[in-house]
C-alpha cells in the first residue's frame, strides 16, 4: 500500500518500523496522516509476518501536534465537518491502542498535542532525555479531548488534570513520572535502548502475545464507545465556541489571546 505522510520498514526477524514522515513539517498531524496512520495500524495487525512495532518519527521532532493547515480548516468548517474530522482521530488513536502486536514508541524531539495521544497508545514508549512534551490545546480555547482518554488511561485522572491545565511544556523526566513514558535515555542511546525493548519479545509466542494485550485493554477498561462519542462532541463545543475562534485566531495572528491580558 502506498503512503505519502508515513513510511513503513519491514525487518525479516518480524519488526515493522512505522515512521512519521513528515520531517520537514516536525511530522504534524494532517488529515491525510491521521488516515494513513489508521489503514497502517490496520494492515500491520493483519499482517502475520509483523510481532512487533515501532512507532517513530524522522527529522527532529516525533511529532508537533496539529498541522498548522488542518486548525486553519478547521476553523472554517461546519459543525458536522469538525465532527467527522474528531472521529477519524479518535478512530485511529483506537486503532493503534488496539494494535494486535506491542507497540514501542521512539520518541525524540518534540512531541506536542496529538503527538502525546500517540505516546499514550504505545505499549512502551522510550524517549530522550532532551524530550520536550506538551498538552497546549486549552491555550487555545480547545481541550485535549479525542485524546483525554488514552491520556487519562495512561496517566490517571490526577497526572493528567495537572498536564491538561497548565497547557505548558514538561520534560521527559517528568513525563516518566506521570508513566507516558517507560524509559529515558540520552539521545545516543535511544536505539539501542528500543533494541533492548524489541529483543524479548521477539522470544514470545505471537498469539500468546496479542491475547495479553487484549487481556490488558479489557482489564483496564479501555475508552468505551460512550466515552469516545463524549470526547467528540465536547471538542466540538469547543470549536464552535468563542474561546476557541479567540484563541487560534491570536496563534495564527502571533498574538496573545485576550484571557492572557
Amino acid at each position: 500500500m502506498s503512503y505519502q505522510t508515513i513510511r513503513i520498514e519491514r525487518e525479516a526477524r518480524g519488526v515493522a518500523w512505522l515512521w512519521l514522515a513528515r520531517g520537514e513539517k516536525h511530522n504534524a498531524m494532517s488529515a491525510q496522516m491521521i488516515t494513513e496512520l489508521t489503514r497502517a495500524a490496520e494492515e500491520l495487525g493483519a499482517d502475520d509476518s509483523v510481532r512487533v512495532v515501532v512507532l517513530a518519527g524522522e527529522g527532529r521532532s516525533f511529532c508537533a501536534g496539529a498541522d498548522l493547515g488542518w486548525m486553519q480548516d478547521q476553523m472554517r468548517a461546519d459543525a458536522a465537518t469538525r465532527r467527522r474530522e474528531a472521529r477519524a482521530l479518535a478512530g485511529m488513536l483506537g486503532a493503534l491502542d488496539a494494535l494486535p502486536k506491542p507497540l514501542i514508541g521512539r520518541i525524540h524531539g518534540n512531541c506536542f498535542g496529538g503527538g502525546v495521544g500517540l505516546v499514550a497508545c504505545c505499549d512502551q514508549a522510550i524517549a530522550s532525555d532532551q524530550l520536550q512534551m506538551a498538552l497546549t490545546e486549552t491555550r487555545l480555547g480547545l481541550i485535549p479531548a479525542t485524546i483525554g482518554p488514552y491520556v487519562v488511561a495512561r496517566t490517571g485522572p490526577a497526572g493528567a488534570r495537572r498536564i491538561f491545565f497548565q497547557g505548558a511544556r514538561f520534560d521527559a523526566a517528568q513525563a516518566l513520572r506521570l508513566d507516558l513514558l517507560a524509559e529515558v535515555v540520552a539521545p545516543e542511546d535511544l536505539d539501542a535502548a528500543v533494541e533492548s525493548a524489541l529483543a524479548p519479545i521477539l522470544q514470545t509466542a505471537p498469539e500468546a502475545v496479542a491475547r495479553a494485550k487484549a487481556l490488558a485493554r479489557k482489564l483496564g477498561t479501555p475508552p468505551s464507545a460512550e466515552e469516545i462519542d463524549h470526547s467528540i462532541e465536547e471538542l466540538v463545543a469547543c470549536w464552535e465556541g468563542e474561546e476557541a475562534q479567540e484563541g487560534i485566531a491570536a496563534f495564527f495572528e502571533r498574538r496573545k489571546p485576550r484571557w492572557q491580558g
